[in-house]
């Protein structure tokens, strides 16, 4: 068996995440969960060596197996200027075995976004990440300049540069004391902005680097829970969402009868390299400490990275699982969270569950009744699409086309015969 088999075999799809320029940032938001000075730009940029990240492209081409996935954080990656770019999907091309379908995305502040930008991610299908955290009177108290002045209209024309040039991109807000109280008007403030695709973050206070440290954020289990439901009660729209919330979709695809997609709602943690500039590798970006390092992609081969007993050791984290998660009725949407918010005590080898795990419970309870509608309504328009195409439905006592494992007869049959919302 070749080396790349035997890795894909144990390990299935294997992500990437580089921290392209280290903690090098044009904006200073204090909750910054990576940074340890804020607003960091030093005469220098820190970009990637071009020979780790040859050396990486190309061993990582070696092993993907047909899919190779490229996620680009920072700092504000985009200080690594667009010849850095030019030179990855160069890289990327040269190494990529045939049929390989290569994904690159990108989070950004959008402030350094301009039109010659734009038509580089759209011409080399990059999906943008862009962090906004409500509109301008929200978002202007905390995403800020190293001189205190708001972002908003800076990034929103980075959006617009976006638009115009027809760039896939999603918004990404961190949900604080300043606006977990504002679901409604976050909310309101998408559907004004059209933007169709949002995912929420709870701000945290601690840093990647502090995994001795329990896990603190700046808002309470309730305050989060409060605000899942009330944005839920917008999204919901008549059980109809416009609206993709990455929280909510994830919720969605377990009663869908599939796995979320979302790594801390997930059974397993997936495996993912997270990067640092100068090359030094960890399992995930709440895990970039020393005591989590498995290699650097300079140094070290990716069988030894992926190898390494720190790894396996981090990978054995998410399914260690408190009493209360095992028992718990709504283990199957969340799996208990995720290991970083978990109190872990090293020397008794037990666990506490996720400091969120009240939110997840408030939400699950309060959306249950609707989002089994939401997904009858989805199953219905798969089975019209499948209808549609001429295909054979299966026999009544057939597995069902949804994937639940269960008969057609129990299942979707009775939807074939509805022809109205539902």
């Amino acid at each position: 068996m070749s080396q790349s088999c035997s890795l894909s075999e144990k390990h299935g799809p294997i992500g990437v995440m580089w921290k392209t320029v280290s903690e090098d940032c044009n904006l200073a938001c204090d909750y910054c969960y990576y940074s340890r000075v804020g607003g960091k730009i030093g005469p220098k940029i820190t970009r990637i060596e071009p020979e780790v990240l040859e050396k990486f492209i190309r061993e990582y081409m070696d092993i993907c197996q047909g899919q190779a996935s490229f996620a680009w954080q920072g700092g504000e990656p985009m200080l690594a200027g667009l010849e850095f770019f030019e030179t990855v999907v160069s890289l990327q091309a040269k190494y990529a075995r045939p049929n390989t379908v290569v994904s690159n995305a990108i989070q950004t502040n959008a402030t350094l976004m301009n039109e010659e930008w734009a038509r580089f991610f759209k011409r080399y299908n990059f999906l943008v990440g862009v962090s906004l955290d409500g509109p301008k009177e929200v978002h202007d108290v905390r995403r800020v300049t190293r001189s205190g002045a708001g972002s908003f209209d800076r990034v929103m024309r980075g959006v617009e540069h976006l638009r115009h040039t027809g760039v896939d991109f999603n918004i990404l807000t961190v949900i604080h004391e300043g606006n977990v109280n504002k679901a409604r008007e976050l909310m309101d403030f998408y559907e004004q902005e059209n933007f169709r695709y949002v995912q929420f973050i709870p701000a945290m206070d601690f840093r990647a680097q502090e995994t001795s440290k329990p896990p603190k954020y700046l808002i309470t289990p309730e305050e989060y829970g409060q605000f899942l439901c009330d944005a839920f009660d917008i999204w919901y729209n008549d059980g109809q969402p416009k609206t993709s919330v990455r929280f909510f979709d994830n919720m969605l695809s377990v009663y869908l009868h599939r796995e979320a997609e979302s790594c801390i709602h997930r059974k397993l943690c997936p495996t993912t390299l997270i990067l640092e500039q100068n090359g030094d590798a960890y399992p995930c970006d709440f895990y970039i400490s020393d005591n989590y390092k498995v290699g650097n992609v300079g140094v070290d081969s990716l069988t030894d990275i992926l190898g390494n007993i720190v790894y396996e050791k981090f990978l054995s984290m998410k399914p260690t699982l408190p009493e209360k998660c095992v028992t718990c009725e709504f283990n199957r949407f969340c799996h208990g969270g995720c290991p970083r918010n978990r109190t872990w005590n090293e020397t008794s080898q037990e666990v506490d569950v996720d400091y969120f795990c009240n939110s997840y419970m408030q939400i699950y309870r309060y959306a249950h009744e609707r989002m089994e509608k939401v997904a009858e309504q989805v199953r219905f328009y798969w089975l019209q699409e499948y209808i549609s195409s001429g295909r054979k439905l299966p026999g009544r006592n057939d597995a069902c086309i949804c994937g639940s494992g269960r008969k057609f007869k129990k299942c979707c049959q009775p939807l074939q015969y509805r022809t109205t919302s539902l």
